[in-house]
């Protein structure tokens, strides 16, 4: 069974792509949800969130997003200090998650394959790219928040160009490629790699 991730910057429709991948019968492990999950349920992160942010991190008993984004996402040594503290249970999770499954490949759905290291634990990864004024209006949509915040997010991110040359396939989710056809070929794709695989392996 390979392991693959998926990935791409902030807006480009990877939980999109991710979808997709599930309605193929793959299973997606989606590693920014749960690792909002942990911060919210687990009691030595939450413990150590609140150490290094203040009280102010939890707002009637949950994870108060907002108030740790202001601090984070304009401070570099923070947020690296917040994924320090997420980051290696998450992919501890994410390991132990992919053993329960046998279908030819899995799915790891993260934003922050590269920045994290994961990508060790991987066989493929899967980049997601798309414009950067489409991200952008993506994204303000969805989060409710400003252009300026939208850029200060995208600078903790790897370059888009960069992060993709470091992706083994690229999907491409703008308004002249569909997604489908692009994520149908890759599943086929990967499925005969994983017989491809097989056959070395007997």
């Amino acid at each position: 069974m390979f392991r693959v991730g998926l990935t791409g910057g902030i807006g480009s429709g990877k939980s999109t792509v991710a979808h997709v991948f599930e309605i193929l019968g793959i299973p997606v492990y989606y590693a920014d949800k749960e690792a909002k999950r942990l911060m919210n349920e687990d009691p030595d992160i939450r413990k150590q969130v609140i150490a290094h942010f203040g009280e102010e991190a939890y707002a009637d008993n949950i994870l108060n997003r907002r108030f740790l984004a202001e601090i984070v996402f304009k401070d570099k040594e923070k947020l690296r200090l917040l994924n320090s503290l997420v980051h290696p249970i998450t992919i501890a999770k994410a390991e132990e998650w992919m053993q329960k499954h046998n279908t030819p490949y899995v799915i790891k759905e993260a934003a922050l394959i590269f920045e994290s290291g994961s990508q060790e634990g991987l066989d493929y990864v899967i980049g997601v790219s798309a414009p950067l004024h489409v991200r952008i209006q993506r994204t303000m949509k969805r989060d409710g928040v400003s252009r300026d915040e939208v850029l200060h997010r995208m600078q903790n991110q790897i370059q888009e160009s960069i992060k993709m040359r470091l992706c083994d396939f690229v999907i491409r989710n703008d308004d002249q490629h569909l997604v489908l056809p692009q994520a149908l070929a890759l599943h086929e794709k990967l499925k005969k790699l994983a017989v491809g695989q097989e056959k070395e392996l007997i």
